[in-house]
């Protein structure tokens, strides 16, 4: 028997899906992406599902019903707008154990509206069940593709100017606090309260990266206003390595990125130091950031330097170039690996 780690995740998805055809002309693209795309003769729908689980993805002893809430519903609206799309419509499906009370369901569902508020989406419908094994939350976001059809990974080219918004590894930092400081918690053994609570000064936004993520729509917004179509793009959900190497894969080309244009933090950069970190490594392969990655034609170069919170970290190569990452002061050059969520 094949264990699936043998595999790893990314390599098990393209197991599974290998051989599954598209039969129904309504579905434009299926698996592969960070939607389906299916079209009724209109404009085009983008459909995502994501499954949370407790004790993989969220710790109920440092993770606030509330933000859980509305970090599940952002983590599928992400996906829509990677795909260049708006979100529209979210299905909540939930699976709970006997010391979930109603009134912390209703914390859970007070951060699922808040986001559904925040980003214009209905919340319209779902499924409840009980759970012997945690809290199980899985959530389907629906939403229109562009006009121009959905942005999709495959169509970076050769040339291809490699942006990404935002800052990288601010998750992954703030997950080694809050897992140091349930550490400390357990080993209280005073069950002195006071002693107990935790010190996060000056590590808010880390914090906040990690437990209240927000989607980029701001992006795609400052992207349609300059009239920069994307070739391809994705979301960093799971580390900027592995996304990049999606992109990769799909558009069947290499690429070339630079370690020092890779955007980090002030308090990312500190507090990488503080643990004892590589904080390129945790940019590349942390993940749960949420920011978009994507290419874009060398022509729109100049425009694109005019969109606010964007940063040119490299281009796409010819597929025999390799995947490269160039390190400080081009010392040398480093096979970019997909590492994926290290927190795994």
């Amino acid at each position: 028997m094949t264990p699936i780690s043998s595999l790893g995740e990314f390599g098990l998805i393209r197991r599974l899906t290998a051989n599954i055809p598209i039969t129904n002309p309504s579905t434009t693209k299926g698996v592969g992406d960070d939607c389906a795309v299916l079209n009724y003769g209109g404009l085009g729908q983008l459909v995502t599902t994501d499954m949370l689980l407790e004790g993989v993805h969220f710790d109920l002893v440092y993770t606030p019903l509330k933000h859980l809430g509305y970090k599940a519903a952002v983590v599928n609206f992400s996906d829509i707008y990677a795909c260049g799309g708006t979100p529209r419509q979210l299905l909540v499906s939930i699976a709970v154990d006997h010391r979930i009370s109603v009134e912390s369901l209703d914390e859970l569902y007070e951060g699922l509206r808040l986001a559904c508020k925040h980003y214009g989406v209905d919340l319209v419908g779902g499924d409840t069940s009980s759970s012997l094994t945690g809290v199980v939350l899985s959530l389907t976001a629906i939403g229109d593709a562009p006009e121009r059809g959905a942005i999709l990974r495959s169509g970076a080219m050769d040339t291809d100017l490699v942006c990404v918004s935002g800052n990288l590894g601010a998750a992954y930092l703030g997950l080694q606090l809050l897992e140091r400081e349930k550490k400390v918690f357990a080993g209280n053994k005073s069950n002195d309260e006071t002693a107990a609570q935790p010190d996060f000064s000056g590590h808010e936004y880390l914090l906040e990266r990690f437990l209240k993520p927000e989607a980029r729509r701001d992006i795609i917004e400052a992207l349609n206003k300059a009239n920069i179509r994307p070739t391809s793009m994705i979301d960093i959900s799971d580390g900027l390595s592995s996304e990049l190497l999606h992109i990769c894969q799909e558009s069947k080309c290499g690429c070339r990125i630079y370690e020092e244009r890779i955007p980090i933090d002030y308090q990312t950069a500190l507090c990488a130091e503080e643990f004892n970190l590589n904080v390129s490594t945790c940019a590349l392969n942390g993940g749960e950031d949420y920011e978009l990655l994507f290419t874009i034609p060398l022509s729109d170069h100049e425009r694109i330097q005019e969109i606010a919170d964007v940063r040119i970290i490299g281009h796409i190569t010819r597929p025999e170039l390799g995947k490269v990452l160039v390190t400080r002061g081009e010392a040398e050059e480093v096979e970019l690996k997909a590492q994926g969520w290290i927190a795994n």
